[in-house]
């Protein structure tokens, strides 16, 4: 009997394989599972998809069937069904780079990145897990092209083609984050975003303004978190993940958790993060004494006292915490719809500001005892809905509704002062958008959608005293009577495939910004308006052109304008900018413009070569920047105690960035790969002074291992010189941040770090991190940073993935 059911099952096998085939697909160096693995036949007939668990179904495929496995990280795979299925496991070997590595939102809908004409770079969670940055920032930094300058160890500003702060934007998940609140100088609301909840980062080089509207003038960071994922039948997807780490430089302790699970219509993802900083070390060879401090300030028995360090190469006070929780979930109905609810909050301890810390008085004495961001705050909720049953109007249609919620502080007091000013922010911003996508054929595509965002701020302030219980007025950062900010658009964009090698793409944006604010206490300051009210308007456009004259070779140029509408920060601040400065409000400001070329090169060479190059330039038009200006006829005015010299953000006329950046990357085997990119920066403005945010030389080039369990990396970063003469006229006004020259001068000197990475995969459900950065210890500050780069710094972390 049981030889008879053998028999029986064998010859039945080739029909039960061909019935209900399921196959799993891995990383062959790493053992995960590879998610979006096209499965295709030779004349395209039939396709399927590998899930997150790297699970693919071969029912529709015929046993004769040649297969085709397709990734834009991974080699090419061509198998016959029958071999596929006695195999069960399918194993691709990682290439390092293709021309289309992954899908982009340059269209707010994922697409192709072939026929994309904007220079683009990203960074995956691969990438994400092995370098273990500690911030969002920190994850801005790996993607070639973008600068990321540090005020304190709680921060990271980017700089992208010379624009920073509120001139470049963020997203997150399809929702804008900037706010009316973004200031010029530098900004560090990224670090709000959790860098162990993406599931991957796009940076959009150049003026997004068509899609994404003001603010857009450099490019756009778009981070993408982790998503749930349904089931294809009727088996729980279930994962769980956590991450514990610790890095020596500043003895960081971070723990993260999230879970993923989901049923074919219903499905969940929860992530957890909990952060812990100590005060940072920095280097100790090479660099200025300056860097090295000395002394700090503490108080003792009532009064503040300046204490003598024993370690001139701890940056006291650095240290900081942070909590992350990100909760989404997606229902399902049918295969047309898809409904999604997301939670994001993020919240942080007070934050040292340790530029601000090391400024000193004509005297040498400290200007400051305490000066602290207080625990900065971030809410968003968002819902959203997705329908792809093609209409007449549309084949795609997205609808998404999102509101956040910023409370920002900030705590200062001088030295040997009783009073503390405190001054507080909060902001609430309510977004809608609506996309849409309308494919007419396989040549032509349609995009076009409406934004609407609504800012309000509340400005409050106070005086308190830490030696009673007494209280007394401050001034506010912004008009205490309550400000809004509303600003609307209608785009209208399209792709057009002229041939099998050519795309021409392009549209149009119209943008409406409306601003108000009041006055109520005019004391202070003896304002002479009690309201300021603001409105703009912009058309922006773009044409952008892909064309592949040979199937290894990818060219691309792109046109495009871009605006940015002065927000509530640049026409109605009132601040100490920096020492015996203040900024006043200006009601008179107009946008500020930009208008941009890119020329980009990327070839193939076999299957082991890529080299590329990208060139810009960028004419920019009534730029605001920070200048001195009078107030009531009066060029100072008395601000916290201090005769301080007015200034104010105005129109500075004309302006201009250029520059380039180079990459190649190369397969050795199939188990090392070496990838080299390099930024070249430039920037003038009206006046033919450096713009601010024009950054050093800047590159990175590294050796990458891939074997078996282990995935490793050694690089060098590097940095080139910003001289004296380079140096921008604020950046001057900042001389104690920076080293100095022979003649005494302000400048960056050029630096170089040697660091090494790698992950190594125990077990299929434990992987080990390690690494060291600044291997050599080096001593460096990066170009407009106020808080040294981290010294030799040690990192071990433990992933586990069920």
């Amino acid at each position: 009997m049981f030889k008879k059911i053998v028999v029986i099952f064998l010859l039945s096998l080739p029909v039960i394989m061909a019935m209900g085939q399921d196959i799993i697909i891995l990383d062959r160096g790493s053992n995960n599972a590879v998610e979006g693995v096209a499965i295709y036949t030779t004349d395209h007939s039939n396709s399927s998809l590998s899930n997150k668990f790297g699970k693919a179904n071969l029912d529709s495929f015929k046993m004769s069937d040649t297969l085709i496995f397709q990734h834009p990280s991974f080699v090419l795979l061509i198998l016959p069904k029958e071999v596929v299925c006695k195999e069960g496991t399918i194993f691709l070997e990682k290439r390092s780079y293709s021309l289309n590595q992954v899908t982009i939102s340059a269209n707010r809908y994922e697409e192709d990145p072939i026929w994309t004409p904007i220079e683009i770079a990203t960074v995956k969670q691969a990438e994400i897990a092995l370098e273990n940055p500690q911030t969002a920032a920190d994850v801005l930094s790996y993607a070639k092209g973008v600068y990321v300058q540090k005020s304190q160890l709680g921060g990271g500003s980017p700089m992208i083609r010379g624009l920073s702060a509120n001139k470049v934007l963020i997203v997150v998940d399809g929702v804008r984050m900037n706010n009316a609140i973004f200031r010029s100088g530098n900004l560090h609301n990224v670090i709000v975003i959790d860098p162990n909840s993406l599931d991957f980062t796009e940076v959009l080089f150049g003026p997004g303004s068509v899609i994404y509207g003001s603010d857009a003038l450099g490019g756009v960071m778009d981070f993408h978190t982790k998503t749930p994922i349904l089931s294809n039948n009727d088996t729980l997807n279930f994962s769980v993940n956590g991450l514990a780490r610790w890095s020596s430089a500043n003895g960081e302790k971070t723990i993260h958790f999230d879970m993923i699970f989901g049923w074919e219509k219903f499905g969940s993802y929860t992530g957890v993060s909990f952060s812990d900083y100590d005060n940072l070390f920095q280097g100790k060879n090479g660099g200025s004494d300056k860097f090295e401090r000395d002394w700090y300030v503490n108080r003792f028995n009532g009064s503040d006292s300046i204490v003598k360090s024993s370690n001139p190469s701890l940056q006291r006070y650095s240290n900081y915490g942070q909590m992350n929780i990100i909760q989404k979930f997606v229902y399902k109905p049918n295969d047309d719809l898809s409904l999604n609810y997301g939670f994001y909050y993020s919240s942080t301890s007070d934050i040292p500001r340790y530029d601000r810390l090391t400024q000193t008085t004509s005297n040498g004495d400290p200007k400051y005892a305490t000066w602290d961001y207080g625990p900065q705050e971030w809410l968003m909720n968002t819902l959203s809905a997705n329908y792809s049953k093609p209409t007449i109007m549309f084949s795609n249609m997205k609808i998404l509704a999102a509101y956040q919620r910023f409370n920002e502080s900030r705590f200062s007091r001088k030295f040997n002062n009783f009073k503390i000013s405190n001054r507080y922010e909060n902001v609430d911003v309510c977004t809608i958008n609506f996309d849409f996508n309308k494919t007419f054929s396989e040549k032509l595509s349609l995009f076009y959608g409406f934004e609407g965002v609504y800012n309000y701020v509340d400005s409050h302030a106070n005086g308190t005293f830490i030696n009673s219980d007494s209280t007394s007025a401050v001034s506010t950062r912004y008009p205490d009577g309550g400000s809004n900010y509303y600003s609307s658009g209608l785009y209208l964009t399209s792709r057009w495939n002229i041939s099998k090698i050519t795309t021409l793409s392009g549209g149009f944006r119209y943008s409406y910004t409306n601003l108000n604010s009041k006055f109520i206490d005019t004391t202070f300051f003896k304002f002479p308006y009690k309201k300021i009210s603001l409105k703009n308007d912009a058309l922006t456009a773009s044409l952008g052109l892909v064309h592949y004259p040979i199937d290894e070779l990818k060219i691309s140029t792109n046109l495009a304008s871009g605006f940015r509408a002065p927000n509530l920060d640049d026409v109605a601040k009132v601040f100490d900018s920096e020492p015996g400065r203040v900024v006043v409000p200006n009601p008179n400001l107009e946008p500020e413009k930009s208008y941009n070329i890119d020329i980009s090169l990327a070839y193939t060479i076999g299957k082991s070569t890529t080299v590329g190059a990208t060139g810009f330039y960028t004419f920019l038009e009534n730029v605001i920047v920070r200048s001195d200006f009078t107030f009531n006829g009066q060029d100072s005015i008395m601000y916290d105690g201090e005769m301080s010299k007015v200034q104010a953000m105005t129109n500075a006329g004309k302006g201009y960035v250029y520059g380039t950046n180079l990459f190649f990357q190369v397969d050795i085997w199939n188990y090392f790969a070496i990838r080299s990119d390099l930024t070249y920066q430039y920037g003038r403005d009206g006046d033919n002074n450096p713009l601010r945010h024009v950054t050093p030389l800047f590159g990175s080039t590294g050796l990458q291992c891939f074997w078996k369990n282990l995935t490793g990396e050694i690089y060098a970063n590097y940095n080139g010189e910003k001289p004296f003469s380079e140096m921008p006229p604020s950046e001057i006004d900042k001389a104690y941040l920076y080293a100095e020259n022979s003649n005494g001068d302000p400048y960056t000197a050029a630096w170089w770090t040697l660091n090494l990475k790698a992950s190594y995969r125990i077990i299929d459900e434990l992987t080990l991190n390690v690494g060291v950065e600044n291997i050599l210890n080096k001593l460096y500050r990066p170009y407009s940073s106020g808080i040294s780069a981290p010294g030799r710094n040690f990192i071990i972390a433990l992933r586990v993935n069920l």
